[in-house]
């Protein structure tokens, strides 16, 4: 029942979707919104909408008879931490601090943690989309141990990658 719901739910986000790529009415009368995990998050204004990812994989997941996830404010702030640190770089920090060091320096304690970093993709649904062809991206964002999650983005106009990404999960 919990996976006919959650195709049935992706179903109509991905129709959503494709609806806001249709392109302007002809009407003139009213306006197509794109939905946030397509907006493009290359400029410096851009922000990541944590909750339509949070929406995202936790559709994912569900349909994979795994829990949803919640937005974790703490999360949040260490993802954020990363990214910037990445932004700073100019390059994806594949090798940088082991993330339970930096959930420790950030005084929180989890058991279990995962997370994902790239760069250069432009919208979440793209950021979604490569992490989910990648095996280790998709083993962390299935990992059947995590519940809570953070996710940001940071835009660095200059760089090769232009837009930084870091999730990170945890029970």
């Amino acid at each position: 029942m919990a996976s006919a719901f959650s195709c049935a739910l992706l179903g109509s986000l991905l129709g959503l979707s494709l609806a806001g790529c249709a392109g302007a009415p002809t009407s003139g009368t009213s306006s197509s919104v794109q939905p946030s995990f397509y907006q493009p998050l290359d400029r410096a204004e851009a922000q990541i909408d944590p909750i339509a990812a949070r929406d995202l994989f936790s559709i994912y997941r569900t349909g994979k008879g795994l829990p949803a996830l919640s937005v974790d404010p703490d999360l949040q702030r260490l993802a954020q931490a990363q990214v910037q640190e990445m932004a700073r770089k100019a390059k994806p920090d594949l090798q940088g601090s082991p993330l339970a060091q930096r959930l420790k320096g950030a005084q929180l304690t989890r058991r279990h943690a995962v997370e994902n970093v790239s760069a250069g993709y432009h919208t979440l649904a793209e950021a979604f989309s490569g992490w989910r062809q990648s095996p280790p991206h998709n083993a962390n964002m299935l990992d059947p141990g995590v519940r809570r999650m953070g996710i940001a983005t940071a835009y660095v106009p200059g760089s090769k990658y232009h837009v930084f990404w870091a999730l990170v999960l945890t029970e």
